[in-house]
């Protein structure tokens, strides 16, 4: 038997064990499914022969993919690199540079961010003569995306167009894939949609990966969409020894195509399934995971599980009813700083989530201001930045001259070429069915601009050209010598100002990144500017995320998924910001944003804290929104109320009785400080209004601020269950609800 079995637990032993057929297993958070993953490849590779070629697996992240790599060389040996071990933009990537010719691609296709997609959709809509104030280019790219999620084609979906929307989505979609084609790219989407097409159209390509891929492996499967889905059934058709991992409760992007029936209907597509729960969490207290489990008890469509650990207790969910947005943050802080000088951890233990990126300006405000040193997951990246995408262009130009995007930008950037000539030159290539890097190669033999822009024009040819020819012994020396014939630094110099130079600086940094590039990555075929290229366009937010002991983190909820903190704040926890008000009415769109709060819980190790304000200023508004429908899930015995409300309120800081924190706290000279202790901001009141008790009994007609007219189904002390038309039941705090008796 393999040794490392004996370090399991039963049921993760029975997924390792279990290798032919389809199987299913549901891995509650923290349950140590890429343990599970990792375990069992090796298992197939050491005790069942499988060779390591024969079998993938599938993640939803670059870390995921890295983690897993390395953990498989450890336990496997060198051999496990021939393992296909990636995401499924990834996989689709190296199927297509083999397979994309006969869809009328080169191989050295570019990959276009979002940035690039949507200046050629705009582009498109231009020519089109389409108002982008009443049709946004970003509407028109999201039912585009979502239709090649589903893999309807631009024939298809014409047919099925019926809203205002969709009909101008479906005269732009189909000349905006001409588009791509031409410039020899393909968005995100089509990564997915053009794999699929390739196993779809060509048998015998399909035939090839399935006798390849005899063992299939997919994490984080309540996450695919239909054409992910798709094209994992179209792999595993022959062999049928399919093994999805997922969690129905963590299934949180359904905005961006995820579909959560995928796993909660894989038995009906594989009927001779294998099920196995893995429900002992290995990452939180006790305490965490019960109120875990009894906010996403409350969802009707998922499959019944319960998280257990073996670690006994933990300390009492704080919950800080803040007066308002700059109160909350300033908690935050202090906590931080207090656990900071009384545990003696280190800034990299915590990590505060949010449910939408405007959220973070008041915590960066107070966390600057404090001196709390922080990292915000999501803000503007390294490679987002002007220069960088400068660089990228001459780069991407170099590799794929038929890059209709990066060749706009590489002139766009050049000193004495316009707009004017831009288009000039885009137009002729149009007309002549030719690149746009012809029609600058060409354009002085055309006569297609004159004056001084015709030698600019000239000047640039022979600038790419000589990038393209360029040979150099390592990568790093041929992307210097690319951007030394690009003229980018020397622009820059010549500016002489301190913008200017920190631009210059991030290109010598950028140097950097590829030369770290080439050192970490042995294989010659990965040491490629090609590669290189890919590399970029697949990063996403969380592969920027390195190991920081000197700062806290800042992240939306949704990114946060997969990772995990020894302490845990979830910030704004109130009706209309978190569950959000475009899915608060929407029974299937309220259990998604409860599966986000379970997420969000269940990333913490040690100490969770859950705060809300009274008023909060947001979007340029103030709001005062009841507390979050969520708390009022969690039982009470295992939550501690802090601030307004609670027994300390009038003393110190905000309902914690305890005085001034001290430490290193330094505050801005806007708050005050009352006689009786308490810390302010300002403008911030006192005290509050007291209010007359609300009396309810099962029967009540009450109404509530938000979900409108319901009906008391049952009180128990201050928590009150009230079933509305069309919501579903609800509970309730009487002492925070917007609420008022209407009958009874």
């Amino acid at each position: 038997m393999t040794p490392f079995l004996d370090d399991l637990n039963p049921a993760q032993r029975d997924a390792v064990t279990t290798t032919e057929g389809p199987l299913l297993v549901l891995a509650g958070a923290g349950s140590g499914k890429t343990r599970v993953l990792t375990f069992r490849i090796a298992h197939l590779v050491h005790e069942k022969r499988v060779s390591p070629s024969a079998i993938l697996a599938i993640t939803f992240t670059n870390k995921a993919a890295a983690e897993m790599r390395s953990r498989l060389e450890s336990i496997a040996g060198p051999g496990a690199r021939s393992m296909w071990v990636m995401t499924f933009h990834a996989f689709c990537v190296r199927v297509l540079r083999s397979e994309a010719h006969r869809l009328g691609y080169t191989r050295n296709f570019t990959i276009y961010d979002d940035d690039d997609s949507k200046r050629m959709l705009t582009s498109v809509m231009v020519e089109l003569d389409i108002d982008p104030k009443r049709y946004p280019p970003k509407m028109i790219s999201g039912h585009i995306s979502s239709a090649k999620n589903e893999l309807v084609l631009p024939g298809a979906y014409a047919a099925k167009a019926v809203i205002p929307p969709e009909k101008m989505a479906a005269k732009v979609y189909p000349l905006y894939e001409q588009r791509l084609r031409a410039a020899n790219a393909m968005d995100f989407d089509d990564l997915l949609v053009n794999a699929w097409r390739v196993f779809s159209e060509y048998p015998e390509v399909l035939a090839s990966y399935q006798d390849r891929f005899r063992y299939i492996h997919v994490d984080e499967y309540q996450d695919t969409n239909h054409a992910q889905y798709s094209i994992v059934n179209l792999l595993a058709a022959k062999h049928r020894n399919l093994m999805v991992v997922g969690d129905d409760d963590q299934s949180i992007y359904s905005w961006r195509g995820a579909d959560i029936r995928n796993i909660l209907e894989f038995e009906r597509d594989y009927p001779d399934t294998a099920v196995i729960k893995l429900e002992q969490n290995y990452r939180s207290t006790a305490t965490i995971l019960a109120a875990a489990n009894a906010v996403v008890a409350n969802n009707a469509g998922r499959k019944p599980k319960t998280l257990f650990t073996a670690n006994v207790g933990g300390e009492a969910i704080t919950r800080y009813y803040a007066t308002d947005e700059r109160d909350e943050a300033r908690f935050v802080a202090q906590e931080t700083e207090r656990l900071l000088r009384e545990e003696h951890r280190s800034y990299a233990d915590f990590a505060v989530f949010y449910r939408t990126n405007a959220q973070s300006r008041v915590l960066e405000d107070i966390f600057l201001r404090a001196g709390v040193p922080y990292r915000l997951v999501g803000g503007t990246r390294f490679f987002e930045r002007a220069e960088i995408r400068d660089a990228m262009a001459w780069l991407r130009a170099t590799v794929n001259p038929a890059d209709i995007q990066s060749l706009r930008r590489v002139m766009d950037k050049r000193p004495g070429i316009g707009k004017t000539t831009i288009e000039t030159l885009q137009s002729c290539a149009y007309e002549d069915a030719i690149t746009l890097s012809e029609a600058i190669s060409r354009c002085s033999a055309e006569e297609w601009v004159g004056g001084a822009s015709r030698k600019r024009v000239e000047d640039l040819s022979a600038a790419l050209d000589a990038a393209r020819a360029l040979e150099a012994p390592s990568l790093r020396e041929r992307v210097e010598g690319i951007i030394a014939h690009s003229g980018l630094i020397s622009v820059l110099s010549a500016e002489g100002t301190l913008e200017a130079q920190g631009r210059a600086e991030n290109i010598q940094e950028f140097f950097g990144v590829v030369g770290e590039y080439d050192e970490t990555h042995e294989d010659p075929a990965e040491r490629t500017l090609e590669a290189f290229l890919e590399w970029i366009a697949l990063r996403t937010d969380l592969d920027q995320l390195a190991e920081d002991d000197r700062s806290v983190t800042l992240m939306t909820l949704h990114t946060a998924k997969g990772l995990e903190f020894p302490v845990v704040f979830l910030v704004g926890l109130e009706d209309g910001i978190f569950p959000h008000m475009n899915n608060i009415f929407d029974p299937q769109g309220l259990e998604e944003e409860r599966r986000l709060m379970y997420v969000g819980i269940t990333r913490a190790r040690e100490r969770l804290y859950l705060t809300h304000a009274a008023s909060r200023q947001i979007y340029g508004q103030t709001q005062s929104n009841a507390p979050s429908c969520f708390i009022g899930e969690i039982p009470d015995e295992h939550l501690k109320t802090e601030g307004l409300g609670s027994a300390g309120f009038g003393g110190a800081a905000p309902g914690r009785g305890r005085g001034d924190r001290g430490g290193s706290m330094r505050w801005s000279a806007d708050r005050v400080q009352p006689a009786e202790g308490r810390v302010f901001g300002s403008g911030t009141k006192a005290a509050r209004k007291v209010e007359e008790k609300l009396e309810l009994a099962a029967g009540d007609v009450i109404e509530h601020k938000t979900f409108g007219r319901g009906t008391v189904l049952e009180v128990a002390g201050d928590k009150v269950s009230v079933t509305f038309a069309g919501l579903g039941t609800k509970k309730l705090l009487m002492g925070y609800a917007p609420i008022r008796k209407v009958q009874g």
